[in-house]
Order: structure tokens, then C-alpha cells, then sequence
């Protein structure tokens, strides 16, 4: 399984694209900006969407993916998420006052967007691979999602801030390898973080202590994203000063993941 990072901005401006990440050729999680940088082919390529929450940088393009596509392809495309963000995709998306209702078109028998409820916990599995919705703890209802291959897994966060119940999921998957965590604000930024429930460099010191290592089998990577254009680089040197004896980096656009 191939993961390849299409956006990971908290904002756009210049080549920042928002958050999207294609797993191999047919799968999307999140459709942000990034997904705007796909060809043709490769827009036509793609079967599923997973989507963490309903925020419109990390929703954006989904419409504009499935105005593009239909009528070339034949197959409908299915999104993933919890009841929560579907309800609202439903009613204040495709509800034809913002965009059509592609879950009506051609016809409610046949649509060509599909909707599937996900849970916490409950595992979808395309031919081995894995995508398994994790906790969070966002302003709206949301989830991350642990992907596996078998041989490894990463686990993308989505938007949080502190959540114990993820640390308890996360902690039981031995083979990790890569860990996605969001960091949105600058320790100065603090009250903003918590009441946008995001994290900052000081959360995320106390998030990561709830990592337990000794569950898992080797070393992991662990990437940051959601940077708030502009704050990357004090964000980032907030997070190298505090010491933490992970190996952490800043999570780059056109990034590949392999498990």
C-alpha cells in the first residue's frame, strides 16, 4: 500500500494545498485542495473517499471531483465517513442549493455518489487493505483512520485535540510504522488551539506521552501536519525545543508512504 500526501496545509496560498492523501490509485482520505494537482486519469481513477470530518478544508473537493468525473466513468464513487459527517455532506452540500445531489443523479436507484456510515472501530478491507476509523476530538464530529497493510500501518490523526479514548486505539497496533498528528497553532496561540480544538507544540508534548513504545515493535515516524501557513517553521522549532526523543519532522506535500 502506497500513501501519497496531495495536501497537508492548514491554509492554501502559493503551492499549500489542504488536506488529502491518495492511497494508492483509488482511494482518497480527505479531498482537500490537494486534489485539485491530480490528473484526468488519475481523478478518474479513484473509487472511495474516507473523509474525517465535514470541514470544508478537508471536504472542498469533493463536489468538484464528482462533477468532473461523472459521465466519463461509469462506476459511482462511494464516501466513507461517520453519520454525523454524512448528514451534513447531505444537507448542506449536495442538497442543490450549494451543488447537486449526485446521490440522486441519474437516479436514487443508481446514484453515482454513494454513502457508506462508517464506525469506530469497525474495519473496511479492500483486498488486504485495512482503513479502521480511530477517535477524535474536534469542534464537529470526527475520526481518524488507521491504515494497514499487514506488514505495517499508519495512523492519520485527522483534526484533534487532546483525546485519551485515540491513545488507547493507537496503542494496540504493534506494527506501527508512521504516525500523522496534527499541530495547527504556535504555543503562543494556545487559547486559540483549545478553543478550535486543535492542538499546539505544548498539546501535542502531552498527547505524545500517551504513546506507549513498549507495545510497539520498532521505532516509529512520526510526521506533523495541518501547519498554519505562515507558522510552520516557529511551530516546528517550538516542537524540536522541547526535547521530545521521538523523530519528528514537518509532513511535505507529494510525501510518499509506503506499508
Amino acid at each position: 500500500m502506497q500513501i501519497k500526501i496531495l495536501g497537508c496545509s492548514g491554509g492554501i496560498g502559493g503551492k499549500q494545498r489542504t488536506t488529502s492523501m491518495l492511497v494508492d490509485n483509488d482511494i482518497l482520505i480527505d479531498a482537500g485542495t490537494g486534489v485539485g494537482d491530480l490528473s484526468m486519469d488519475e481523478l478518474l481513477a479513484i473509487d472511495h473517499i474516507f473523509v474525517t470530518h465535514s470541514h470544508l478544508d478537508h471536504i472542498a473537493f469533493i463536489p468538484l471531483l464528482l462533477d468532473t468525473v461523472m459521465g466519463i466513468r461509469a462506476e459511482p464513487i462511494t464516501v466513507h465517513a461517520n453519520k454525523e459527517t454524512l448528514d451534513t455532506l447531505r444537507h448542506h452540500i449536495f442538497n442543490w442549493k450549494v451543488w447537486p445531489d449526485f446521490n440522486a443523479i441519474p437516479n436514487a436507484d443508481t446514484p453515482f455518489l454513494r454513502y457508506n456510515e462508517v464506525k469506530l472501530g469497525e474495519t473496511i478491507d479492500f483486498n488486504g487493505r485495512k482503513f479502521t476509523p480511530l477517535p477524535a476530538n474536534h469542534v464537529v464530529s470526527a475520526v481518524g483512520y488507521h491504515l494497514a497493510s499487514g506488514d505495517a500501518s499508519l495512523v492519520f490523526t485527522g483534526d484533534t485535540t487532546a483525546c485519551d479514548a485515540l491513545w488507547v486505539e493507537v496503542n494496540k497496533i504493534q506494527n506501527l510504522k508512521y504516525l500523522i498528528i496534527e499541530t495547527a497553532f504556535s504555543n503562543f496561540e494556545l487559547k486559540l488551539a483549545k478553543l478550535s480544538k486543535h492542538l499546539c507544540p505544548s498539546m501535542l508534548v502531552d498527547e505524545l506521552g500517551k504513546l506507549m513504545l513498549d507495545n510497539i515493535q520498532k521505532p516509529i515516524e512520526i510526521y506533523i501536519t495541518h501547519l498554519k501557513p505562515g507558522e510552520g517553521e516557529s511551530i516546528m522549532h517550538e516542537i524540536a525545543a522541547s526535547n521530545l526523543t521521538h523523530s519528528i519532522q514537518a509532513l511535505n506535500q507529494q510525501q510518499l508512504f509506503v506499508l
